[in-house]
């Protein structure tokens, strides 16, 4: 593995964690008249603080986006899944929480999860798969499941509605990575003609577009432990399913690497869980009174 794509995931995971619990910090105040509605975006633009998360998001995805054009999607996305660890460490400050063992526990099975599946997967950059059927499948489950998953939390509201808009949004995020790399081949290929002759750019531009919707939506609907958990688990397995699917990733497929490269994502997985439900996440209650979008913030 490339030190220059770990630093850059790493970074990008940084930037991505931090990013995430400034953007719902202000989210949560924001009317929830606005829910899955860009209006929603127009109302927290006004913020500094979700601003400023943004700014970080933003990094994050250009630092994401490097990464993906030096190294495998399969290798990319289980170490941009280790932003929770930078959210958690800024949730900590907040929240005055230890680690104790849940922490610990969770952050253990992350780190050992990730490093299980790299090592044992050992991924590959290989030739994309030229079977258009195929890669149209697999983009259609990913933007359909995500459709289904929208249309549920809607009626659903404030009751399930974080946890099945941050999956939505990870299956679009893990999407748009996959479709990020395809846009960086073509540059690198053809040129800027080759590029934006294609769909994959504006592919990109809508589906992150989407994706911030969604997530802006579930941030606003319940607290970060409700939604940061199921974005950070949904984005890497469909980034790697996306990559193993069209993009041409190979990664180790003897019994033994399988059941070690099943086992790191389980453990990925299940780290996510444990470290978002830390009480040191923040866990706000929407019971309250509504504070306007801009209103009582430092």
């Amino acid at each position: 593995m490339s030190v220059l794509v770990l630093t850059l995931a790493v970074g990008a995971a940084c930037c991505l964690g931090v990013g995430f619990v400034l953007q719902q910090n202000a989210a949560e105040r924001a009317p929830l008249g606005d829910f899955l509605s860009p209006r929603l975006l127009l109302d927290l633009v006004r913020v500094p603080r979700w601003l400023g998360g943004i700014g970080l998001m933003v990094a994050g995805m250009v630092l994401g986006a490097i990464a993906l054009g030096q190294g495998e999607v399969s290798l990319v996305e289980p170490l941009l899944a280790t932003n929770l660890l930078f959210a958690l460490v800024l949730s900590r400050r907040q929240t005055k929480q230890p680690l104790g063992r849940q922490g610990w526990a969770g952050l253990a099975l992350l780190a050992g999860g990730v490093t299980a599946f790299i090592v044992a997967g050992e991924p590959k950059g290989g030739t994309a798969v030229s079977d258009p059927v195929r890669h149209w499948v697999i983009v259609g489950v990913m933007a359909g499941g995500a459709l289904l998953l929208t249309a549920y939390a809607k009626k659903s509201r404030l009751s399930a509605a974080p946890v099945l808009l941050a999956v939505a949004a990870g299956l679009l995020y893990g999407l748009q990575d996959a479709l990020t790399r395809v846009s960086g081949q073509r540059l690198s290929d053809g040129g800027w003609v080759t590029l934006l002759t294609g769909w994959q750019p504006y592919g990109v531009l809508a589906l992150g577009v989407t994706g911030l919707v969604l997530v802006q939506s579930a941030f606003e609907t319940g607290p970060l432990r409700m939604s940061l958990p199921a974005l950070t688990a949904a984005q890497p397995l469909a980034g790697i399913a996306c990559g193993v699917g069209f993009l041409g990733d190979r990664l180790r497929t003897d019994a033994g690497a399988l059941a070690w490269e099943v086992v790191g994502l389980a453990g990925v997985v299940v780290g996510v869980v444990l470290l978002g439900l830390h009480p040191a996440m923040p866990d706000a209650s929407r019971q309250g009174g509504r504070v306007p979008v801009g209103a009582g913030r430092p």
